[in-house]
């Protein structure tokens, strides 16, 4: 019997390359987008390659969307994939921009799947949940830490998670993508002169030269949805799935670095 997929955040990047791929493999594939014109350039997107897509709407930061979400859908796995970047200096960064990341990365993607979860149980149903992570959940890349930090908080709640739904056969994953060519990164740059001012802040405008440098040389985000597809089809994967190989063996000597660090 195939399985039922329900992927978030899937009107752009790994989600809707992920969604089309999983569909085109004979899954049920039920792709949710943030706001309803999504609903509709999905839907019509759809039907123009012949590639047959459920499209609904999800803003995981609105309770109803969620609640009439995990009524309506009987699904076997869940990626939660939606997620948003706001850029800047941390020790400057207005707050209500690190809210609505918490908002949307840690608790929409939690309560969505506790939700699920609970469906599940009840149902004494084997599932799975895959979180698109980031690299940024195991080192803290400058002027995205606070972005980072959501991210690590979504990477050790899936870590709780894992140990705690063992029992009732849920398996968790998480996929940690470095740095892809799907805009998500350019917008998040972008996000941070919304707000930032060099005449007021004091940070100097020069510290974001190594940030824009660094996504001159961005990967295709194919690899990426193909590893997201891979680990949630894999009834046995590891939890942690950091791509591309080259970013994986980075973060093991940061985090080897990371006890000598002087303050």
């Amino acid at each position: 019997m195939s399985k039922t997929i329900l992927i978030t955040g899937a009107a752009s990047g790994f989600g809707k390359i992920a969604a089309f791929d999983l569909a085109k493999k004979g899954y049920k594939v039920i792709a949710t987008t943030q706001v309803y014109p999504q609903v509709s350039d999905l839907m019509r997107e759809s039907k123009e390659s012949g590639v047959e897509l459920t499209v609904d709407k999800l803003d995981v930061t609105n309770t109803r969307d969620i609640e009439y979400i995990i009524g309506k859908y009987d699904i076997d796995i869940l990626i939660s994939n939606a997620g948003i970047m706001e850029g800047g200096p941390i020790a400057e960064q207005p707050l209500e921009l690190i809210r609505s990341m918490f908002d949307v990365n840690v608790f929409g993607g939690l309560q969505l799947s506790q939700g699920f979860i609970k469906k599940w149980i009840e149902q004494k149903k084997p599932a799975k949940i895959v979180f698109t992570t980031s690299m940024g959940a195991l080192w803290t890349v400058p002027y995205v830490a606070a972005y980072c930090a959501s991210k690590h908080a979504m990477e050790s709640i899936a870590e709780g998670l894992k140990t705690e739904l063992a029992a009732f056969n849920i398996k968790i994953a998480t996929c940690n993508p470095g740095v892809f060519g799907t805009g998500f990164n350019d917008r998040g740059v972008d996000s941070i002169f919304r707000w930032y001012n060099p005449e007021k802040n004091f940070t100097p405008p020069t510290a974001f030269e190594d940030a824009a440098e660094s996504l001159k040389n961005q990967l295709d985000p194919q690899s990426m949805a193909d590893t997201i597809v891979n680990v949630a089809l894999d009834g046995n994967s590891n939890f942690r799935n950091v791509h591309p190989k080259e970013t994986e063996d980075f973060i093991k000597q940061l985090q080897a670095d990371a006890w000598t660090v002087k303050s």
